[in-house]
């Protein structure tokens, strides 16, 4: 059995859950890098890991809509690993919904992707976060207390993963801490290119810039490693834009 404590973290072939493997990676961490249909990009992360400290990384493949995929990745974390320390529910869609407009799939496609996978994902994994002592953290939204102009499925989602957030540090502590992180204005969307929009965001960011995928990671770590005593909480990493809402 390794002593070194184990992370799972869930979309986390690229950007803020890439980053996030990452830091826990080098905070000591083994990692189980979750991703949907970006094996490639996965697998070169898992050997870039692997190359600083063997067999210390692994990739699984699951979509967490699907409740079968939700038991196989767990399934698949205890083939590969002995202990679960953290969880990072990072994984997410985003896209804009408008009422009167909106369909059912887009409706369960956003509610099951951002909240029920990541509270099924937690049930899946609960005797094992249990027996180590776990840290599960959620990705949130700062847009989870606020509304976001004609997204309003996905703000629904994320204001639900907050409310899980604080009702599952609720009910599963002592043992168990659960906590979250709300990113702000943190590395564009990949499809964003209307600088009118991103001057229009950095003018309500108190710090007048973007924040960065590091920004979000560190929280993690934090909460994961370095807060014993801290459960239920949401922490806003939004460079001060949350005060201009």
């Amino acid at each position: 059995m390794s002593s070194r404590k184990t992370a799972l973290v869930t979309g986390a072939a690229a950007r803020i859950g890439a980053c996030t493997a990452e830091t826990l990676h080098a905070r000591g961490c083994d990692v189980l890098l979750h991703c949907n249909s970006s094996v490639d990009r996965a697998e070169s992360l898992a050997d870039r890991l692997n190359g600083i400290r063997p067999d210390s990384a692994a990739v699984a493949s699951a979509d967490l809509s699907s409740l079968d995929d939700i038991q196989s990745l767990a399934e698949a974390f205890r083939a590969r690993f002995d202990r679960l320390d953290i969880l990072v529910n990072n994984a997410s869609r985003f896209y804009p919904t408008q009422v009167g407009e909106t369909q059912v799939w887009e409706w369960e496609d956003l509610i099951n992707s951002n909240l029920r996978g990541p509270y099924f994902l937690v049930q899946a994994l609960l005797e094992d976060l249990k027996t180590g002592g776990g840290s599960v953290i959620n990705i949130v939204d700062i847009y989870a207390r606020r509304p976001l102009s004609n997204h309003g499925v996905y703000v629904i989602s994320k204001a639900g993963l907050e409310m899980m957030t604080q009702s599952m540090a609720a009910e599963l502590g002592p043992t168990i801490r659960v906590n979250g992180v709300s990113p702000g204005a943190i590395l564009w969307p990949e499809n964003e290119s209307d600088d009118s929009a991103k001057q229009a965001v950095l003018d309500k960011t108190v710090m007048k810039r973007i924040g960065e995928a590091d920004d979000i990671a560190t929280a993690v770590a934090y909460f994961a490693l370095d807060a014993p005593y801290v459960t239920g909480q949401i922490l806003a990493v939004d460079g001060g834009r949350s005060l201009n809402m």
